[in-house]
């Protein structure tokens, strides 16, 4: 009996949590990673630099929106410095190389952006909690809305890369008319004449785009530029209608309905203290990758705290993640059994208020307490 109270007690806090955080830092895709890493900072210094009480340590790495690039620095930061978490990665084709790895070191990996499809399915692991969404989310609510308000053919465009392949089939799932044309382009292009050609000539009803970061940014103000907008209405995911990409393209913006899962005029008093703090740090509204950069450190805050500290047992930490009473900024949060979130998904338009403020507001619910299309395929 004494030696089982011995072993009992020698478990103890660890000293410090290590956050390894890979995201795209430079290039002209580097906007969302920014952000993320603004908005985590935010919430480290918010919590005193701790997380569940703890030191927090946190390793860098840019990936430059290269799956190998990605790959070498999480497994340095796994075997070398021993991180006890990762997160930060933007981009899908980077984090389906760095899962496994990950997972195969039984690191867990706290997504603040990507949310590739075999994850949330088939090759779902109990190492990956997708706390900011599954790929197809924003897309699937655009496709219902344009539906539901009678579109008939569209034209959609995404860059060659997993998440664009995403985001446009979780819009065609949702979309019930015709597909004018389905366009992919190389991810990081910033020159659009030859789309916006093929746009004009197909004469569709809408268009739908999701582009991020300097993508879109051009994107928008070639389309307007082309007087496009005045023609053919054109709807996107909110990473391209976000803050960062509405301050980049200024008046042409104005418009433009978008969908995401989160807005920061969502009422709820810990979204009113982070858009308060941040704006106090930054001079700047948040964007949705800001939240989900401060989201990740808020669950592993509370999953921490609920393990007292104690990393070394996973499946207390697992279970602590999955079941921790988490304040998302988003309000009521919820995992589903594939570790991804049932979200509401908002409809945003960028609109002009009476002080010349351009910002996005929100005026509809599309979805509510929504799940991705993979979960039934995940074994978990």
């Amino acid at each position: 009996m004494t030696m089982t109270m011995t072993m009992t007690m020698t478990v103890q806090a660890a000293d410090s949590v290590k956050i390894g955080f890979v995201s795209t830092l430079s290039g002209p895709l580097s906007g969302f990673g920014l952000e993320i890493r603004d908005g985590f900072n935010l919430a480290l210094k918010t919590s005193g630099n701790k997380i569940g009480g703890i030191p927090v340590e946190v390793v860098e790495g840019d990936d430059q929106a290269s799956p190998d690039v990605g790959k070498q620095l999480a497994d340095k930061m796994i075997k070398r410095d021993k991180v006890d978490f990762l997160t930060g990665i933007v981009y899908s084709n980077v984090m389906l190389a760095v899962g496994p790895p990950a997972f195969a070191s039984k690191t867990f990996y706290i997504s603040a952006a990507a949310g590739p499809a075999a994850f949330a399915g088939e090759r779902c692991n109990k190492y990956f909690f997708g706390l900011s969404w599954q790929n197809d989310g924003q897309s699937e609510a655009v496709g219902n809305y344009m539906t539901t308000n009678h579109y008939k053919k569209v034209f959609i465009i995404a860059p060659n890369y997993t998440g664009g392949k995403e985001n446009l089939e979780g819009f065609k799932r949702f979309f019930k008319g015709d597909v004018a044309a389905e366009v992919y382009v190389k991810l990081g292009q910033l020159d659009f004449a030859s789309e916006l050609a093929q746009i004009r000539s197909t004469k569709p009803d809408a268009v739908f785009f999701y582009l991020p970061s300097g993508m879109g940014i051009n994107f928008i103000k070639q389309y307007v530029g082309a007087g496009l907008d005045k023609e053919i209405p054109y709807f996107s995911t909110g990473h391209s209608a976000d803050e960062d990409v509405i301050a980049a393209v200024g008046a042409p913006i104005v418009g433009l309905k978008n969908a995401s899962h989160w807005a920061w005029d969502l009422k709820n008093p810990q979204n009113d203290a982070f858009v308060a703090d941040f704006k106090k740090a930054y001079g700047r509204i948040p964007t949705m990758y800001a939240f989900q950069g401060y989201d990740v450190v808020r669950l592993l805050d509370s999953a921490v705290r609920d393990v007292k500290g104690n990393l070394t047992d996973k499946e207390a930490l697992h279970t602590a993640l999955m079941t921790t009473d988490f304040k998302s900024l988003r309000g009521n949060f919820k995992f589903n059994t594939n570790q991804f979130p049932m979200d509401t998904f908002y409809l945003r338009e960028v609109q002009k208020d009476n002080a010349g403020l351009i910002t996005n507001r929100t005026i509809a619910t599309i979805f509510d307490n929504h799940a991705d299309a993979y979960v039934g395929a995940c074994k978990l």
